[in-house]
């Protein structure tokens, strides 16, 4: 009786053990031991190669891969809830299904965005660096290292999706007014339950805010929604906290704000051209400007893992000749 052959599956970079173990049982998974990324070159015989791609975040899945005359994808199983990284559109003129892994890092972020929140305005990282680099420290002081109060201050929110509403429940435990902004207004009884304020006009919120929280995706259309125009808007005691893509926000004009005194400050864990990160922000956190976090919103054992077994469904339901739950179509982007 012959076995029917497994799928080959090509993971790009190492995931949590209990998933690559699990892909191992399920699949022909080729795994990444060394978490080195991908290559372009490298994920383009990927797609020469396997019958599924586990992509990342990372990893860039252009029209020029999934158009490859020898492309043999069936599948994109993207490791990750954002697809900016996969020109969908092409994908899905080849034939090829994408889907990827939403609803599971709403908490992860959401705790990472109120950390900023909190970190930025009180200076938190400023002063732990007083300890923790051998600062001179003299003791408690009611003038030295002060920083604003939260409770009381409004909250602009921009992107009222699942983590911009986790954001906001969180934040109005604080004590802040929440404010928003995003393409339609919430459901009433959300905006009632977070007693949050819908501004159709970006710009006018944006005038009003003492924090501005980024919680949209990156999509062509969100591309520099912070634009230069925009960010000049914003109070000069403002800051701005960004968890979602740095591509989102025009991180030269941001830092020119900053350190010509015309924003606050800001708190990052996302940058336009990541990995890299631009000197000049790095000054500023020096300097007690900014808070800059490498890319972390997202990093619990939980979501990694929680993330992986949505990946692991996805590729089962569409091995069955089902749909994927999480399957994504460009017309939803």
């Amino acid at each position: 009786m012959s076995v029917k052959k497994k799928p080959l599956v090509v993971v790009t970079r190492k995931l949590p053990d209990s998933i690559e173990t699990r892909m191992r049982e399920l699949f022909d998974a080729r795994i990444n031991l060394d978490d080195t990324p991908m290559s372009a070159e490298q994920i383009a015989e990927a797609a020469r190669t396997a019958d599924i791609l586990v992509p990342t975040v990372t990893d860039h899945i252009s029209a020029d891969i999934v158009n490859q005359p020898d492309c043999k994808l069936r599948l994109i199983a993207n490791f990750g809830n954002g697809v900016d990284n996969i020109d969908v559109a092409a994908a899905h003129a080849r034939g090829i299904t994408v889907t990827n892994t939403p609803k599971v890092l709403t908490e992860d972020t959401a705790d990472m965005t109120m950390a900023l929140i909190l970190a930025v305005p009180r200076r938190m990282i400023e002063g732990a660096s007083v300890l923790t680099e051998g600062k001179p420290w003299a003791g408690w002081s009611p003038t030295w290292m002060l920083g604003h109060r939260i409770g009381g201050k409004r909250l602009g929110i921009i992107g009222m999706g699942r983590i911009g509403q986790a954001v906001a429940r969180r934040a109005r435990a604080f004590g802040l007014q929440i404010h928003y902004h995003n393409r339609r207004p919430v459901a009433p009884v959300i905006a009632e339950e977070l007693g949050a304020t819908y501004w159709e006009s970006l710009d006018q919120m944006l005038a009003r805010m003492d924090i501005i929280s980024v919680n949209c995706p990156h999509t062509p259309a969100t591309f520099h929604l912070l634009s230069a125009r925009r960010l000049k808007l914003i109070r000069k005691d403002a800051y701005i906290v960004n968890t979602a893509r740095g591509e989102v926000t025009d991180e030269d004009t941001l830092i020119k704000l900053i350190e010509g005194g015309e924003i606050a400050g800001a708190g990052l864990d996302v940058y336009e051209h990541e990995p890299a990160v631009n000197p000049k922000l790095v000054r500023l956190a020096k300097a007690g400007k900014v808070t800059l976090m490498p890319h972390m919103g997202s990093a619990t054992i939980e979501g990694r893992v929680e993330m992986g077994e949505k990946v692991i469904i996805n590729i089962r339901t569409f091995l069955d000749a089902h749909k994927p739950p999480d399957r994504v179509l460009p017309s939803m982007l």
